[in-house]
């Protein structure tokens, strides 16, 4: 132990003041005994100032690289069911959750005015034909006309102005049975669109599936001039739905159609879903500065345990890694503190324990231009920098594709707590 200043003080007084030697004694002892001091006050402030480490042991690990994506469960096939007519809807024959076929009934519209419109359409039509049925027998009693003129004025029996009226009249007749026929063409067409809309006032069912949505009422006036009104709303099969997440654009790249996926949703808690990619969108989605890109995974819902709308959160497996050599993703963020020198004070300590070392806060490693990190081993009791390869990540641990590692060897990942 070093001796305190009052101590060497009192060797130094202790000489007289008229012995030299003595004097020269005690001045010699002092530093003597100030500079042992100070030795052992650096050798323990070197032990004390060493730092300890928290180590981990490289091993051999199975590492599964997973991207987490979020979004809702949706029907693969959903239809909206309008009406292209305005009318007041005389049934409704379907309700929330029935199960529906193409071509099933789902409501009717009162039809007194459209089958007053194909009664209308068919008498047309019956007049069109009569109309033509009088012309056509009127072009033909003209065309007789004019082949006995024809004949007569061969002969020179009639004129030439007889003729050319005989001709006159068979053309107009002609064009008059011509007219007929349009008429007809135009009465049918008349007839084709009553009967479709006559047909359009039956709100039918346009896949196999279920109702989701009903919103439509007996008595309830649809008025379809601006737009059409969705009076249901159905989807296809549920027993095969589709799951659709946003990807976030960092992952986007790690993820492609075909890979395996396992999805949870609140309603089922504990319980995994399986599902696969079956299509991956190029529209990239915004919202609040951030771009994503939509996911189709397909889901087979053969319980009918799944319901539209549900929120999931799935994990896509994107890599998979047995048995390779890994080590925690703590060893790449550590790096030992840095050593700076202490000019000490003034005097004859500030002297004596000059350039004594201080310790400067770590930072953390970063990647070198070739890919290459640095991890530092703990070999007895010192930090010794190792460059290595990394490869994929869990978020936990990291594959180690190159690098002076074995198992078995201590990466640092902290230093301890004193």
């Amino acid at each position: 132990m070093a001796p305190s200043k009052s101590e060497i003080e009192s060797i130094v007084n202790s000489a007289s003041p008229g012995t030299g030697r003595r004097r020269t004694l005690g001045v010699t002892l002092m530093v003597a005994m100030t500079a042992i001091g100070g030795w052992f006050w650096l050798s323990s402030g070197s032990q004390q100032d060493q730092p300890l480490y928290i180590t981990q042991a490289v091993k051999r690990a199975d590492i599964i690289v997973e991207v987490t994506a979020t979004g809702t469960v949706e029907p693969t096939d959903q239809v909206e069911i309008s009406s292209e007519l305005s009318g007041t809807v005389r049934s409704v024959e379907a309700d929330f959750n029935d199960l529906v076929h193409k071509g099933q009934i789902l409501a009717r519209l009162d039809t007194d005015k459209l089958e007053a419109n194909v009664e209308l359409a068919r008498a047309s039509l019956t007049a069109s034909q009569a109309r033509l049925t009088e012309t056509t027998t009127t072009y033909n009693e003209m065309n007789d006309n004019y082949e006995r003129a024809l004949l007569l004025e061969q002969k020179k029996v009639t004129t030439l102005e007889g003729l050319l009226k005989a001709r006159a009249a068979r053309d107009r007749a002609a064009a008059t049975r011509k007219s007929a026929e349009a008429d007809i063409r135009v009465a049918e067409a008349n007839l084709k669109i009553s009967e479709a809309n006559l047909a359009k006032a039956c709100i039918c069912s346009s896949i196999d599936g279920v109702v989701l949505e009903r919103n439509v009422e007996v008595g309830q006036i649809v008025a379809s001039s601006l737009q059409a009104p969705v009076l249901f709303t159905l989807a296809a099969d549920l027993r095969n739905m589709e799951l659709r997440v946003d990807i976030d654009e960092a992952d986007i790249g790690k993820v492609k159609i075909g890979d395996q996926a396992s999805f949870t949703v609140e309603a089922y808690q504990g319980r995994s879903f399986p599902a696969v990619i079956s299509e991956l969108r190029f529209a990239p989605k915004t919202v609040d500065g951030v771009v994503t890109y939509e996911a189709i995974l397909s889901i087979d819902n053969a319980d009918l345990l799944l319901r539209p709308g549900m929120t999931a959160t799935s994990e896509i497996k994107v890599a998979e890694i047995d048995g390779t050599l890994a080590i925690p993703n703590a060893a790449l963020r550590f790096a030992p503190p840095v050593e700076e020198a202490d000019n000490g004070g003034s005097g004859l300590l500030g002297m004596l324990f000059k350039n004594a070392p201080k310790r400067a806060p770590s930072t953390a490693t970063s990647a070198n231009s070739d890919g290459r990190r640095t991890v530092w081993l703990s070999r007895d009791g010192l930090a010794v920098g190792v460059d290595v390869l990394t490869g994929e990540t869990d978020g936990t641990i990291t594959e180690i594709r190159e690098g002076d590692l074995a198992e078995g060897d201590l990466v640092i990942t902290d230093l301890a707590q004193e």
